[in-house]
């Protein structure tokens, strides 16, 4: 038995799922949605929240403040719920309703940002409502997951250890890119490992992060507006886009074998799945990491009117057969 009496001193940290029974696939699917934040973005937010509290920038009067486009924004809720914080998240337009209720119910403050720049980012937005809050108040605390190296940490000492731990020959990992925090963090552990170990990089299309155009992107979890300024793409071998439309068809798929995930883990398995299509070795040991779970996208990925209305399409039960590959920097 155990027991606990913070929420986030539980997280399940080794339950991976075999998805060649399911999508006829050799790959590891490593869960981590299975805590009270429900997705990977409470390590970070422990780690953020934890590094502050070191280096005496938190009082009793501090408002944490940051930008999310929902699963942080909900870790950082949890978090600050249990340690008595007042926290504000900025988010835009494409927060799923149920996150920004979650966040809500915890007792945090939403804004919700519904201009956005031209090309249909909403991030550059975000950020400048941030700092205007920060300027006018010095009770706030940004703790700015785009630039925070403790972001990163997390999961060197966490996330990576653990799929060492389970797949000591390990080949392939596949891992999403939105701040990079989870790739780099990683990244960097496999690269110190006692085998060499491909690095993949996934990213939603429309996303500039490996110096592609902007375009629209409607899933909130993976993909930047801006350059990501953690990233190091030297630790990098491969990067992976997916279209939105495979991200949905892959979380369709999934959940008609019983796996309801998120929208950045369908993508992550979407662009894993084409790769090695491409790559097909049955000596590869390959591990993808599954960053969410797919309650929060009932009335977005799930959901049959939103995928019409967006995308013209709701046949969304086949898994893709093919996703855009390409060297770090030039996904094609």
């Amino acid at each position: 038995m155990r027991v606990i009496s913070a929420p986030h001193a539980f997280n399940e940290e080794e339950l991976f799922v075999d998805l060649l029974p399911s999508l006829g696939c050799p790959l590891f699917l490593k869960c981590e949605g299975f805590n009270f934040a429900g997705s990977v973005k409470l390590k970070p937010a422990v780690a953020m929240v934890e590094a502050a509290e070191r280096e005496g920038s938190l009082s009793p009067d501090t408002i944490l403040i940051e930008s999310s486009s929902g699963n942080l924004g909900v870790a950082l809720s949890v978090i600050a719920a249990s340690k008595g914080y007042r926290f504000i998240c900025v988010t835009d337009s494409r927060c799923n309703l149920a996150t920004r209720l979650m966040m809500e119910a915890l007792g945090s403050t939403v804004h919700v940002i519904t201009r956005h720049e031209r090309g249909g980012s909403f991030l550059a937005e975000r950020l400048a409502h941030v700092q205007s809050l920060c300027a006018g108040d010095a009770r706030y605390l940004w703790l700015s997951q785009y630039t925070n190296p403790a972001n990163c940490e997390a999961h060197y000492r966490s996330t990576a250890p653990a799929i060492a731990r389970g797949f000591p020959e390990l080949d392939v990992l596949f891992i999403g890119a939105g701040t990079t925090g989870t790739l780099m963090g990683c990244a960097r552990y496999f690269r110190q490992w006692h085998r060499p170990v491909r690095i993949i990089a996934v990213d939603s299309s429309g996303s500039v992060t490996f110096g592609n155009p902007p375009g629209r992107r409607m899933i909130p979890g993976l993909g930047m507006s801006v350059p990501p300024p953690l990233l190091d793409e030297s630790l990098i071998d491969e990067a992976v886009l997916v279209d939105e439309t495979d991200t949905i068809r892959t979380c369709r798929s999934l959940a008609r074998r019983g796996f309801l995930f998120g929208g950045s883990t369908g993508t992550v398995v979407s662009g894993a799945t084409a790769w090695l299509a491409r790559h097909p070795d049955p000596a590869t040991t390959a591990v993808a990491i599954a960053p969410d779970l797919g309650e929060r996208y009932l009335d977005t990925v799930y959901q049959d009117n939103w995928v019409q209305g967006l995308y013209g399409e709701t046949d969304s039960t086949v898994l893709p057969t093919q996703s855009a590959v390409g060297r770090p920097g030039r996904p094609t």
